[in-house]
């Protein structure tokens, strides 16, 4: 009957060693290397010869103060945490214990540097003992990392998808410029905060004649041509908008000095009445600019604002268009304009 007594002894022959231990480490009493599992030989690279001594080879970091073999023995009964001075800079963690003979058997592991090691060496499940599951968590622990990408790809493309659905929403499709909607949206947030700004009411001269004579595809190259001078004249901050079919605004955040105001409606004006040349025909066509600060007002709401613009735009084009016109302040009883033509 076999000796099952737990003092009998086992006999593995350095093939069956390399077999079920691929990371074992076999020392002889003086703490010298008698074999190496195939896989930690790896790990060690060239350092991985016979005679090498073990504190040669490695770095110990548990238990704290020791350095040989017998040290880590003694100090810790069996466990131990090690890093190898050359090779691969994986931590190693494994047990050990005395055998027959005064020969010192230690079978290591990669613990939580798993990762870095089948990455360094290219490991595959050939390099592990049949029974060790690592690489089948590592697989898990990939699979899983490759779930979450995907799952922040795809929440990533939804919010991709959200914002440029609601950016199409405030944009103009054929100018380009912010939308009615985004206007509105920056009148409202900027009274909320009770800051300060300047708005300039745009509506173009003659481009119902445009339209009458050289058609709506003319048309439409005029209003996508302001659009582009807008956007060149204006700030990053500024927001320029089409309201209606020839009309837009302009709101410039912080800018209330009536003399800048007037400088920029004067450049537009200029822009604007340029010709614009559309498949061998000359579009002429001047704009009209009411102005209007939110401090002209005692209490700036989104839609007084509009109305008190749309008030000096009236004055503009009544005084004989292609010009522009700056509104008073609505405290002063008579709401004189102040004749800004350029």
């Amino acid at each position: 009957m076999q000796d099952l007594r737990p003092d009998a002894r086992i006999e593995l022959d350095p093939v069956a060693a390399a077999q079920f231990m691929p990371m074992h480490l076999l020392l002889d009493e003086a703490g010298r290397v008698l074999s190496f599992g195939p896989t930690l030989a790896r790990v060690l690279g060239e350092d991985a010869v016979a005679g090498a001594r073990f504190e040669d080879l490695f770095e110990v970091r548990s238990p704290g103060g020791a350095t040989t073999v017998g040290d880590v023995l003694s100090r810790n009964a069996s466990r131990f945490r090690l890093m190898p001075r050359k090779g691969v800079r994986v931590g190693l963690r494994g047990l050990g214990r005395r055998l027959a003979a005064g020969r010192i058997l230690m079978n290591l592991s990669f613990g939580s540097d798993l990762l870095t090691a089948v990455r360094e060496l290219a490991l595959t499940d050939a390099d592990f003992s049949a029974t060790d599951l690592a690489l089948e968590l590592l697989f898990m622990a990939e699979a899983n990392e490759a779930v979450k990408r995907e799952l922040k790809g795809w929440s990533l493309r939804l919010d991709g998808a959200r914002l440029a659905a609601e950016e199409e929403a405030m944009t103009d499709p054929l100018t380009g410029l912010r939308n009615r909607r985004a206007a509105d949206l920056v009148l409202d947030r900027l009274c909320a905060a009770r800051t300060a700004f300047g708005l300039l009411h745009i509506d173009l001269d003659y481009f119902k004649a445009v339209n009458d004579t050289l058609g709506h595809a003319a048309g439409d190259f005029v209003l996508e041509t302001v659009g582009r001078i807008l956007r060149e004249q204006l700030r990053a901050e500024d927001c320029a908008a089409r309201i209606g079919g020839d009309e837009f605004v302009v709101i410039l955040s912080g800018l209330i000095e009536p003399k800048k105001l007037q400088a920029i409606a004067a450049r537009i004006i200029a822009r604007i009445n340029r010709p614009m040349e559309f498949e061998g025909q000359a579009c002429k066509v001047s704009a009209s600019i009411g102005i209007v600060r939110s401090l002209d007002l005692a209490v700036p709401e989104p839609g007084r604002i509009l109305a008190a613009a749309d008030r000096a735009l009236y004055a503009a084009k009544h005084a004989g268009r292609g010009r522009a016109m700056l509104l008073a302040a609505e405290d002063r009883a008579d709401e004189r304009l102040s004749d800004g033509s350029v």
